[in-house]
């Protein structure tokens, strides 16, 4: 059994420990998310329905382009979370001396695709086991950290690494970090979208189109047609 099929066996038995507590679920109707460089707090409004998870799983080029495949995602932003700079910028992350991690909020219809379903993507298409690195990406910015924004998502996130560290899934320890979901700060236009804009760059040539290969070789059902 491939590390894949592993991770799904695994999320189909949490979600069967949860369903019981899906009446009890709540969602944040708002995220705090701020524009580089803005001088006041935004609330991103989040439409009725809709629910909000927070990913940081390396270059959020990356993971934004996994996410915005998916059925039931209705938008990802990339962007800064969990530093301590007041409206960071590209290059102040880049020091990793902000102490923020480079991160995508997903904006989703919990009816299409559930928290779960994206949790499991998140663990299926980064390495949770390398600190602070993904591959060549090396440097605080580019950690693994779930940043839950309710005691749902919480409880789902440890249970789902307690198992996956139980039945040694990736054969080393998970180093994936939680945190519950400090302001987001929405990285410069230039970074949204990025991978769909830029397929021929080298990085998204060599890094990102393999993910997305990857991705809709494993995950055909949960994709958008």
């Amino acid at each position: 059994m491939n590390k894949f099929d592993e991770i799904t066996k695994i999320m189909k038995k949490i979600i069967g420990l949860f369903l019981a507590l899906l009446p009890f679920s709540f969602c944040g109707k708002q995220s705090n998310v701020v524009v580089p460089k803005s001088k006041e707090v935004k609330n991103m409004e989040v439409k009725e329905g809709m629910e909000v998870a927070t990913f940081a799983g390396g270059c959020f080029w990356c993971t934004e382009a996994v996410f915005l495949e998916l059925k039931g995602v209705k938008s990802v932003v990339s962007g800064y979370i969990g530093g301590r700079t007041v409206n960071p910028t590209y290059s102040e992350i880049g020091t990793g001396e902000t102490g923020h991690a480079e991160a995508i909020e997903i904006t989703f219809d919990p009816a299409l695709i559930s928290f779960g379903e994206l949790l499991e993507i998140f663990f299926a298409t980064h390495d949770p086991t390398t600190l602070n690195r993904q591959g060549a990406d090396v440097g605080t910015q580019y950690r693994s950290e779930i940043f839950y924004h309710n005691a749902f998502q919480k409880q789902l996130s440890e249970d789902y690494i307690a198992l996956m560290t139980s039945e040694n899934t990736f054969g080393k320890p998970i180093v994936t970090k939680m945190s519950q979901a400090p302001t987001f700060y929405v990285a410069e236009d230039y970074h949204q979208n990025y991978y769909n804009q830029n397929k021929t760059q080298g990085y998204c040539s060599y890094v990102i189109t393999p993910k997305i290969d990857k991705l809709k070789k494993m995950y055909q059902d949960k994709l958008n047609k």
